[in-house]
């Protein structure tokens, strides 16, 4: 019975404490320290691996995305019973991959070092970019994210982006599992094996893999800081609408002024014309780009885009969102999800894709890639926009989640893509967190949450490809398969000894 107490204490105690690895905490050192009680338990009962894992990932995605009920209930106006289940349901999908991940480290091999240096880092990363993808993607919560920007193993994100940095998380986890199994020299072997997994990191962090590339831009970012209760309701449109236009009319004179998403809730053939004409005035008055996040129909006008429009500029340069949000944005699977909308307030719920590899934004010497709310959660996608382009920008509306912790994750993420991409990234959020990151992923300039507040800071841009963006995933995927394959193969070939000796 204490047995059995222990596990499911030992479990959901370090599932949960990973919230306290990821931003705002930032507790870095935490995450390797979970993952290595996790694999403690599920090799100490090895039958019940995949059970533990599966806990253990419910209890970490629940306490990192609890914001997801505030999302379904306060905002949208789901009853809390169905916001309730839904918030569980993403939580128990996602912790399908850390099941499985564990459930193959148990099985496939039982030797100590090929369990610790080969299965577990590979089998856990693989399943990191399993669900980066699967059923659109969800990838917040990778572990590689919680050693964005304070860790040394961050520095491996320019070299193979954030699922190398998970690797190098997984793997110090399973080596910090096997030092008690080790004889005395073998835990001095394992303690150096770390030292130089996290100090090859440090040193990778302190390269620079781009150049500066044109003047310094000028920017003032605008965080509207409108409820998210109040931004489609009519009664409040022309609050909204005023309120932008003073932050724009007081703003500091800047090469770019730039706006959330949907910062002006009106589709941009229906903005009135008088608006627009003072709001671009007040723009061209400072010389300034006006960039604002606002839905425009598509060119066929059968659809519509969650935008970033150049308004004062001619034909209205634009962005238009890709990676679209399930539920969200779109309906997945509208012949059995679609009733569930006639419980929740949810405007624009059928946005169209605005296609792959769009063209960066010319403002001054600067080409902008501009990337909408959760988008930047995607790092190989952003691969080519950022290579034509000399820096990021990301707008988002958190609003959605209210004063919880997904705008510090958020925020976390935007790192990992400065860090990838050699490339300084601007956020334009309405709540939070509006900042401007540098190309190391470092915060050089943020306001306050759920505030009104405009920032400014002077911005380089940068040129040439870091590691990471000349090969992709395909490096750390290719090192991952390999590791599993020679894994696999030393499992078999362990169960044929044994085979061959019982015979004899």
């Amino acid at each position: 019975m204490l047995l059995q107490l222990a596990w499911l204490l030992l479990t959901i105690g370090s599932g949960a404490a990973t919230v306290l690895a990821y931003a705002p905490y930032r507790l870095f050192f935490l995450m390797p320290l979970c993952l290595a009680t996790l694999l403690w338990l599920v090799q100490r009962w090895p039958q019940r691996a995949f059970t533990t894992a599966w806990l253990w990932g419910l209890t970490a995605y629940c306490s990192q995305f609890y914001w997801i009920y505030i999302s379904l209930h306060d905002i949208a106006g789901l009853p809390s019973p169905l916001a309730g289940g839904m918030t569980l349901l993403l939580p128990a999908y996602l912790a399908l991959y850390p099941a499985l991940a564990c459930h193959l480290t148990v099985r496939i091999h039982s030797h100590g070092w090929v369990r610790h240096l080969l299965l577990f880092p590979a089998a856990w990363t693989v399943g990191e970019w399993l669900r980066s993808w699967m059923l659109t993607g969800f990838p917040w919560g990778a572990a590689g994210y919680s050693q964005i920007t304070e860790s040394p193993l961050a520095g491996y994100a320019p070299l193979g982006g954030i699922h190398l940095v998970t690797f190098a998380v997984a793997l110090s986890a399973s080596l910090l599992a096997w030092l008690p199994q080790l004889p005395r020299k073998g835990m001095l072997s394992g303690l150096l094996a770390i030292a130089l997994l996290w100090g090859g990191g440090d040193l990778a962090k302190r390269q620079q893999w781009t150049q500066d590339s044109g003047k310094p831009l000028t920017v003032s970012l605008l965080q509207g800081n409108i409820p998210q209760a109040l931004k489609w309701d009519p009664a409040t449109f022309e609050f909204t609408l005023a309120t932008y236009y003073r932050m724009v009319a007081q703003a500091p004179a800047s090469q770019l002024l730039l706006l959330p998403e949907t910062a002006l809730p009106v589709f941009l053939d229906d903005m009135p014309s008088g608006y627009l004409t003072m709001i671009n005035g007040a723009a061209d008055l400072k010389n300034s780009a006006l960039i604002t996040g606002l839905p425009r129909r598509t060119p066929d006008g059968r659809g519509y885009l969650n935008a970033v429009v150049a308004l004062n500029q001619p034909q209205f340069p634009y962005y238009a969102k890709d990676h679209l949000v399930p539920f969200g944005e779109f309906i997945p699977l509208p012949m059995i999800t679609s009733w569930i909308y006639q419980f929740m307030n949810m405007p624009l719920s059928g946005f169209s894709r605005g296609g792959p590899m769009q063209h960066p934004l010319q403002v001054a010497d600067q080409r902008i890639a501009f990337n909408v709310c959760y988008e930047d959660g995607f790092g190989e996608e952003l691969i080519g926009p950022a290579a034509n382009a000399t820096m990021l920008a990301n707008v988002s509306n958190l609003a959605w989640f209210g004063k919880s912790n997904a705008m510090s994750q958020h925020l976390q993420l935007s790192q990992a893509r400065a860090l990838e991409t050699g490339r300084a990234m601007l956020r334009s959020t309405n709540t939070g967190m509006t900042a401007v990151i540098d190309h190391r992923g470092e915060v050089v300039a943020v306001a306050a949450p759920d505030t009104r507040q405009t920032i400014s800071a002077t911005v380089q841009g940068r040129s040439g490809l870091t590691p990471y963006m000349q090969t992709g995933n395909l490096p750390i995927l290719a090192l991952c398969a390999a590791l599993l394959l020679i894994a696999a193969g030393l499992g078999l070939w362990q169960r044929q000894q044994q085979r061959t000796a019982l015979e004899h």
